[in-house]
């Protein structure tokens, strides 16, 4: 990789970095506006106002390198994130923003080997160190583990809407195409119809089960993991209060104090049981079941594939089918977007991606409909 002096890219990452700091500060203090809990609010004006010193480093860093930094404004996919925050709470926001602290910890890493001496790379050694803090913090309030940017599991209900939404709507929509392609869409509407919407039934009873077995299986596992635990402790507790002394003693305690603090909880087996649990397995506190996993993941996945179908219910002929057309396409980039979200990518080229994914799958349903016709 060219280094920073001749690197023309150089700039823009940089750039890149401080629109993403600036966007941090702007989701902390938004938490600590919404959090109700003053521990809380107290760690997030705190993260608020580290994140603006950040903002400031890459602005000298800019400013030495003779690029002027415009006025901040937030963008379009952290003003969205705010009012999601605003809908769902804060706990929504607080994982999304553990995943974000863990992406720059990776960013800078990779920034402070790639540049050349200066501002730039001791910013970047800087800022890896203090976001990796920030994701040690943020990772107490979620019960996540260590290091959290190594981890890629997400999961949640707006994720669970959006993702069987997404698969509704694009496998539904190749199948919708490819009976258009199949047939004469202005003397056998019906067929169109009631393949549409057997489609939408079987992909969204499908995707619920799925999402229910996925759910009741993960949860299996964590209730025979706290099994093994409760177990462990009752076999060999001098064994767990060992491993509780140095779980303390590596969050910060003295040794003396770790070691008297897990003794302590090891006189209460339930309590041990429950400490074992978060600070060890790092399994927090159920937010869903598998029932209610089942039926949002399910539910969604009908909304989105009944989308390339309900035009045919208004309309005949042409007019039905590019109705169909467009409005699966703008829900197409308009998941997209949302599922920027997740990603951390932009909302317009999230947004294409998928209008790109919505254009291939509908040609190729529609060919793939027309050659088996023929060939059948």
């Amino acid at each position: 990789m060219l280094k920073d002096a001749v690197d023309a890219r150089t700039p823009k990452r940089w750039l890149h970095h401080w629109q993403d700091e600036g966007d941090a500060a702007y989701l902390y203090g938004l938490l600590a506006q919404i959090e109700t809990k003053p521990r809380n609010q107290d760690l997030f004006t705190r993260l608020m106002e580290v994140e603006r010193s950040h903002v400031e480093i890459w602005a000298r860093v800019l400013q030495e390198h003779g690029v002027e930094t415009p006025e901040f404004k937030p963008s379009a996919r952290t003003k969205l994130l705010a009012f999601l925050a605003r809908r769902f709470g804060p706990g929504f926001l607080t994982t999304l923003l553990l995943r974000e602290e863990g992406r720059e910890v990776r960013a800078y890493l990779m920034l402070y080997q790639d540049s050349s001496a200066g501002s730039a790379k001791d910013a970047a050694r800087r800022l890896a160190r203090e976001s990796a803090e920030h994701a040690g913090d943020l990772a107490q309030l979620t019960s996540s583990g260590p290091e959290p940017w190594h981890r890629t599991g997400s999961g949640g209900f707006l994720r669970n809407v959006i993702y069987g939404f997404n698969d509704g709507l694009t496998a539904n929509f190749g199948l919708v195409a490819g009976v258009i392609g199949a047939t004469n869409v202005n003397t056998q509407i019906r067929i169109v119809l009631v393949t549409g919407l057997a489609g939408a039934i079987a992909d969204a009873l499908s995707m619920g089960a799925s999402g229910f077995l996925a759910a009741k299986s993960e949860q299996e596992v964590y209730v025979n993991e706290i099994a093994m635990e409760r177990d462990e402790i009752e076999l060999m507790p001098e064994v767990e209060e060992e491993e509780l002394a140095l779980i303390y003693e590596a969050k910060g305690m003295t040794q003396e104090r770790a070691r008297e603090f897990a003794k302590e909880i090891m006189l209460s087996p339930d309590r041990a049981l429950e400490e074992k649990v978060r600070e060890e397995l790092k399994i927090g506190e159920a937010h869903s079941t598998p029932l209610r996993e089942g039926w949002v993941t399910g539910l969604a996945t009908a909304v989105g594939a009944f989308i390339p179908v309900f035009p045919f219910l208004l309309f005949r002929g042409s007019v039905a089918v590019w109705f169909a057309f467009g409005f699966a396409m703008t829900s197409h980039f308009a998941v997209g977007a949302t599922r920027s979200i997740f990603t951390g990518r932009g909302i317009v080229r999230s947004g294409i991606d998928m209008f790109v994914v919505g254009i291939g799958v509908a040609l190729i349903g529609y060919l793939a409909g027309q050659a088996l016709v023929h060939v059948l």
